[in-house]
């Protein structure tokens, strides 16, 4: 058996000397994990709050989890184990004692899948968040070239988990995660905030961003194309 603990938390701080300045996010270097105004049009309106879904990201090294909450209330991979290909992952919030906003929206979580685990395989993910539980299972990328435990490339990478609505993840500042200004169904563009005021840290973290373009957007084999933000490229949409 294989664990982690906390691994994101790791992964920030290897890549800490990599960000000389501010929070400016290059291009091909970027920025999320869910935040208040970092995501748009994120209900799809199920009406099974307990429901998870989930993706692999950067190449088969971390994943997502995507659970239904306060916008302003992101929970946080804490444990990660392996046995396998099933992945167990327990979910904590930040601050126990912060005051939330009482609205429903999905939530992304990212964490690092442990050594050990096949990102060309398929994988479950058995999810545990307070009194919730559920199982995710995630298809396995055979185009996936990297390994869990290997260094990231810091690029940014995407995954679709579910109808129209896909979880972006890119790397920056882990205070100022990417603000979404609008997202086109059509051409499966997100247009992102480029004057940012923020004060941003100076570390480099994975930052999760939901994106919904409803069920008329394309599924398999599809591109996204990042516009503004310091983000702007094409990202291969997986899953």
């Amino acid at each position: 058996m294989t664990s982690t603990s906390r691994a994101v938390g790791a992964l920030s701080v290897l890549a800490a000397a990599l960000l000389f300045a501010g929070c400016a996010a290059g291009p091909g270097s970027t920025a999320a994990t869910s935040a208040p105004g970092s995501s748009a049009g994120t209900t799809d309106g199920s009406d099974d709050f307990d429901d998870m879904e989930g993706a692999l990201l950067d190449e088969g090294r971390m994943f997502a989890v995507v659970t239904w909450g306060s916008s302003t209330c992101i929970p946080q991979v804490d444990e990660v184990t392996a046995d396998g290909q099933t992945v167990t992952v327990t979910l904590v919030d930040a601050d126990p004692d912060a005051a939330c906003t009482m609205d429903m929206q999905q939530r992304a979580s990212v964490g690092a899948l442990p050594e050990g685990v096949d990102p060309t395989q398929d994988i479950t993910l058995q999810v545990t968040y307070g009194d919730v539980s559920d199982d995710v299972d995630l298809d396995g990328d055979a185009a996936a070239t990297g390994m869990p435990g290997s260094m990231s490339e810091f690029l940014p990478s995407a995954g679709w988990v579910g109808d129209g609505s896909l979880v972006l993840l890119t790397w920056g500042s882990s205070s100022c995660p990417p603000i979404v200004e609008s997202v086109d169904a059509a051409t499966l563009t997100a247009t992102f905030t480029t004057d940012d005021t923020r004060m941003c840290t100076m570390d480099m973290a994975p930052r999760a961003t939901l994106l919904a373009f409803g069920d008329d957007a394309p599924g398999d084999d599809a591109t996204l194309t990042l516009v503004g933000g310091g983000l702007d490229g094409t990202v291969a949409i997986r899953g």
